[in-house]
C-alpha cells in the first residue's frame, strides 16, 4: 500500500471521527432519546426555513419539538451546537459514502474522480440546505474551521489533493476548494437558481488547482 493511499485512509477515518461530537447519535441510545434528537433537529431545520437563523433559539426549538429546554441544552449545549449537529446529520450519507468502496465517492474510485464527486455532493448539500450552511457559519464564527464536519471534509479533500499533486500544499488547496461553499457566497452566486453553473464552476476551480495531476 502506498504512503498516499495510507494517508487517504487515515484522513477518511479522521473525517468520520471528527463528526462524533456533541449532538451526534450515540451508540446504545435509548429509543426515546433518539426520537427526541430527531424531533429537535427537524424542528431546528423547520424554524430555519420558516423564520431565519436569527429567530432560532433553544426555547423555540424545544417548544416546536415538544421537549423541555433542558433536553435541548443537555444534548446540544447551544444554538451553535444545534447547527453543528444538524449539518453533520444532513451530511451523514456523504460521510458514509466516502468510507465505502463504491466509486465515484468511495475508495475504488480514482483520486480525481473521488474529488469531483465529493465536490458535486457538497453542491447538492448546499442546494438543499443553504440556510443551514449560512446559519452554521454565522454561529460558529471564527471557530468554523474547527467545526467537526468542516474538519472531516477538509481532511478528505486534503488527502485527495495530496494524491493528485504531491508537490502542492494540500491543506491550503483544500481550504480554497471548500471556500467555494461559503454560505453567503453560494447564496449570491445562485440567486438566479442556476445550480448547474455553480457545480461546473466548482469543478473548473478544482481542475485549475489540481488538474495537472490527472
Amino acid at each position: 500500500m502506498s504512503e498516499a493511499t495510507t494517508e487517504a485512509g487515515e484522513a477518511t477515518t479522521e473525517a468520520g471521527e471528527a463528526t462524533a461530537e456533541q449532538g451526534a447519535p450515540r451508540r446504545g441510545e435509548r429509543a426515546d432519546a433518539a426520537r427526541n434528537r430527531r424531533a429537535i433537529l427537524r424542528a431546528t431545520e423547520e424554524l430555519l426555513a420558516e423564520c431565519g437563523a436569527e429567530h432560532v433559539s433553544l426555547d423555540r426549538v424545544a417548544a416546536a419539538a415538544g421537549v423541555g429546554k433542558g433536553t435541548v441544552f443537555r444534548r446540544f449545549g447551544s444554538r451553535t451546537g444545534l447547527f453543528q449537529a444538524l449539518l453533520a446529520d444532513r451530511a451523514a450519507r456523504l460521510r458514509e459514502a466516502i468510507d465505502e468502496e463504491a466509486a465515484p465517492l468511495g475508495t475504488d474510485g480514482a483520486p480525481c474522480e473521488r474529488l469531483l464527486a465529493f465536490l458535486d455532493a457538497l453542491a447538492d448539500i448546499a442546494e438543499h440546505h443553504l440556510s443551514l450552511i449560512a446559519a452554521h457559519e454565522r454561529a460558529c464564527g471564527e471557530d468554523k474551521f474547527d467545526d467537526p464536519t468542516y474538519r472531516g471534509w477538509h481532511a478528505h479533500v486534503s488527502a485527495l489533493v495530496r494524491e493528485l499533486r504531491p508537490g502542492l500544499d494540500a491543506e491550503f488547496v483544500a481550504h480554497m476548494l471548500l471556500a467555494a461553499f461559503d454560505g453567503e457566497l453560494v447564496r449570491r452566486l445562485t440567486a438566479d437558481g442556476d445550480w448547474t453553473r455553480f457545480r461546473q464552476s466548482v469543478r473548473d476551480l478544482a481542475d485549475l488547482l489540481v488538474g495537472q495531476g490527472k
